[in-house]
């Protein structure tokens, strides 16, 4: 008789389980990404039951509508961190999931220390789980933050079964999990941090949270490419997914809701990073134009939403002749693939031939961008720059460009303009069709264009 195979080849990327190793996932066509580890047995799918979200009996188990379920107000608990309510969409849930991911150094570890220093301050009992530090060493860096408070509860392990006996012992209202990548459970075999342990250790994690009503924040590493290290399954199995954005040698931090089920999504959080840790940026858009060099041609100001936010950001383009055969074509900030398309269309629309001069286009301040109002303020940097012909420094541009030149219609005008009106710009270049939903107002000119070509008149 043949024995019966305990192991599978799973998807580093998105979690797909096949019984035979094959170059290319069936699931997210992405190459060599399969790996074989031990398949779940009996007794662990056991454990997993009993902290389900469900404490009774299967015959004990009735549904309930909308009106036998009570929300109040004291269901979301503030962090203390205004930026950080912000992102999850007002304060943390009681008994959700949160994943923070960023790079390593960026300041995952240092805000989530804040935060529990400030919750515990406020009579909530937190619990911080380590599986890469000592106590020692939490207590080290918690000293230099100024967050060392008698009250938060300190624990270095990464047994899962430990962990879930001293959740249902201790009943804290917030913990941290410290990473997730650190967590295994004795009943699988592979090495933590491998796809079934992540995938395992986040579902009982899960469990835990919807079944105790206890709030929890797991820390992720992320690859090379950006992404939380694991499969991609561990982002749809949280609520809230959080990454940390910028260059960790910069003084600037921005913090992204990637996914929030009980908030807006896209909304972003500006920090600095000082030597106290982590301090909030209320304005983000005086920031980000602080240093802007007056009277420069190429640089022109863009009002976008991020979520629930305006948020005025600088373009930097720089158009010159080239002194190669191939052009270069260079993007920071926002898409490299967005910036040659919108060049195109000023060659056929606008009659600006930019096909031999290379062209660098910047987004200052570090943050990244692709939302479509970004369009006309890329064309009028570009050809600023082309033309050597500097934009106003008190205009502000802002609209989608279609394919045919035309400029399309963007939403939440008037809260843009509004955001421009309280940075002391003076002109608003809009698309025409948006003209009618604007009130009007004599602490701003507003100019509506119907395509490219009356954009460039005006420069």
């Amino acid at each position: 008789m043949a024995k019966s195979k305990n192991t599978a080849f799973f998807c580093r990327e998105c979690g797909y389980e096949s019984a035979k190793w094959s170059g290319q996932c069936p699931a997210c066509k992405e190459w060599n990404t399969f790996v074989e580890e031990p398949l779940a047995t009996e007794k662990k799918t056991k454990g997993i039951v009993n902290v389900g979200i469900s404490t009774g009996r299967k015959t004990d188990v009735k549904p309930s509508t909308f009106s036998q379920i009570s929300t109040q107000d004291k269901d979301r608990m503030s962090t203390g961190i205004a930026e950080l309510d912000r992102v999850l969409g007002g304060g943390v849930v009681e008994g959700s999931l949160v994943l923070v991911g960023g790079d390593p150094g960026i300041g995952k570890s240092t805000l989530l220390l804040q935060m529990c220093n400030n919750m515990a301050s406020d009579n909530r009992k937190v619990l911080y789980i380590s599986g890469e530090e000592s106590l020692k060493q939490i207590k080290i860096r918690a000293e230099r933050l100024g967050s060392s408070n008698e009250s938060m509860l300190l624990l270095c392990e990464t047994n899962l079964e430990i962990i879930e006996n001293v959740l249902k012992e201790e009943k804290p209202d917030i913990v941290i999990i410290d990473s997730i990548q650190t967590m295994y459970r004795e009943e699988i075999s592979s090495a933590p941090g491998s796809v079934s342990q992540v995938r395992e250790s986040t579902s009982v994690l899960m469990q835990l949270a919807k079944g105790l009503g206890i709030s929890i924040f797991i820390v992720g590493h992320v690859t090379k490419e950006g992404v939380v290290a694991g499969p991609r399954v561990l982002e749809h199995m949280v609520d809230t997914v959080l990454y940390f954005e910028g260059d960790r040698n910069a003084a600037y931090r921005i913090l992204r809701g990637v996914k929030n089920r009980f908030g807006s999504t896209n909304e972003i959080g500006v920090f600095e990073m000082m030597d106290k840790g982590l301090a909030e940026v209320e304005n983000p858009s005086e920031y980000m134009l602080n240093g802007r060099a007056e009277e420069a041609s190429g640089s022109v100001v863009v009002c976008l939403i991020e979520g629930t936010r305006p948020l005025l950001v600088e373009i930097q383009a720089l158009v010159c002749d080239s002194n190669f055969g191939l052009p270069r074509r260079t993007a920071a900030g926002t898409d490299y693939n967005r910036v040659n398309l919108l060049m195109a269309v000023l060659e056929k629309r606008a009659g600006i031939h930019m096909s031999g001069s290379d062209a660098y286009v910047n987004i200052a301040g570090g943050i990244k961008v692709n939302e479509p109002a970004l369009d006309l303020g890329l064309v009028m940097a570009l050809v600023s720059s082309y033309k050597n012909r500097p934009v106003s420094d008190k205009t502000i541009i802002f609209g989608e460009v279609g394919l045919a030149g035309e400029v399309r219609a963007v939403s939440q005008v008037q809260v843009r303009i509004n955001e421009a009106v309280k940075l002391g710009f003076e002109t608003c270049i809009v698309p025409y069709v948006c003209l009618k939903n604007i009130r009007k107002t004599d602490k701003i000119n507003i100019i509506g264009v119907q395509n490219i070509s009356e954009a460039i008149r005006l420069i």
